[in-house]
């Protein structure tokens, strides 16, 4: 079976940034998806370096993604560049947390 980006993405709008309440795809935090047969690896980042939930959503990408058939594998890469920044957030997010455009 196929594993399409779409599916990928709408399973990581699963994972919630537990301080703020919304998912890491419209919170701008997912840099890339590379799929490759079953693998699925995710390039994200975090909202600063030394934010300490890098195991937490490693954990929650890793468990949500395995749940779609057809993925045997999942890797979590974390990077700063570039450095995240709220222009990298969702309207709807931005909304929320009351961002002014």
């Amino acid at each position: 079976m196929t594993i399409s980006q779409e599916q990928v993405i709408e399973k990581l709008k699963s994972c919630l940034d537990p301080e703020l309440g919304l998912n890491i795809v419209d919170l701008g935090l997912i840099y890339g998806i590379n799929i490759e047969g079953s693998q699925v690896h995710v390039i994200m980042t975090l909202t600063t370096p030394g934010c300490p939930l890098d195991s937490y959503f490693t954990k929650d990408i890793t468990t949500r993604l395995k749940s779609l058939k057809g993925v045997s594998d999942v890797s979590v890469e974390l990077t700063f560049d570039p450095p995240w920044n709220p222009s990298k957030m969702s309207e709807q997010s931005k909304d929320l947390l009351g961002f002014v455009n």
